[in-house]
């Protein structure tokens, strides 16, 4: 099976300031946050990036998204490179991060409209498919609502549409239920689920292992920038485990894949 998404013993380091070290308490001033970390999504599966707060997993994806770039190593998405062909790259993928705030000033249809306009989608094309994104999120009747008065979860929707304007093949996304209710994240899953039906290559990083458990097909286990373990929930659990339990013997150091 040939991947869309193939990350090549990438490393990513950064320097820590004075606060940093403080609160990581440590004396070192280089964090190593990604080391040597290699792995591969494929057509029409959900892939899932696992582990605690810290471990790499936003960083893994900013440079997967062009966003940063990897000290060593490549990522190839549909064969271009996230170094070389940031452009090509950046027209295949749809990211999607609490880091990045829509403008709060503007409404979801005017922003949509203009990320649109960006990617180089045509107008007729544009409106099918924000209509059936604003139907699909219950986006509608907020259009013109500034984002600064929308709710968390509203404002996260929005945030998908508005990431998923080119229809694009492969798309990303950090912590796509982080802070969500109950319903709005079932929502967000099931839209995930539906994607992934339509041939779509999905990335998500979490650290919720019932989120894996439901929508993942396959999983990469992160602790401290290095993958620990990756496969199915078959080839990795033994029958009688969860991914929880599995996860907690290889922060313990119990066994590595």
């Amino acid at each position: 099976m040939d991947s869309t998404v193939s990350v090549r013993n990438i490393t990513k380091t950064f320097i820590l300031n004075r606060k940093q070290r403080k609160i990581q308490n440590t004396d070192e001033k280089l964090k190593v946050a990604v080391d040597s970390l290699s792995f591969d999504a494929y057509k029409g599966e959900i892939f899932g990036l696992l582990g605690p707060n810290g471990a790499g997993k936003t960083t893994t994806l900013r440079c997967i998204s062009t966003l940063i770039k990897p000290d060593s190593g490549d990522i190839f998405i549909d064969n271009y490179s996230v170094i070389k062909d940031e452009d090509m790259v950046r027209s295949n993928i749809g990211f999607l991060t609490s880091d990045l705030k829509l403008e709060e000033f503007f409404s979801p249809n005017y922003l949509y409209d203009y990320f649109s306009k960006l990617h180089g989608v045509d107008p007729e094309t544009s409106e099918i498919r924000k209509k059936h994104l604003f139907e699909r999120f219950g986006i509608d009747q907020f259009r013109e609502v500034k984002v600064a008065e929308l709710s968390t979860g509203m404002r996260q929707k929005a945030q998908i549409a508005i990431s998923l304007v080119h229809d694009p093949d492969i798309i990303i996304f950090d912590e796509p239920t982080n802070g969500l209710d109950v319903l709005t994240a079932k929502v967000v899953t099931d839209y995930l689920i539906e994607l992934k039906k339509q041939g779509k290559t999905i990335i998500v990083s979490t650290h919720i292992f019932s989120l894996v458990e439901k929508i993942c097909d396959r999983v990469g286990i992160i602790l401290d920038g290095k993958l620990k373990a990756i496969g199915t929930m078959k080839e990795l659990l033994k029958p009688e485990e969860n991914l929880e339990d599995y996860f907690f013997k290889l922060v313990e150091g119990g066994e590595q894949a």
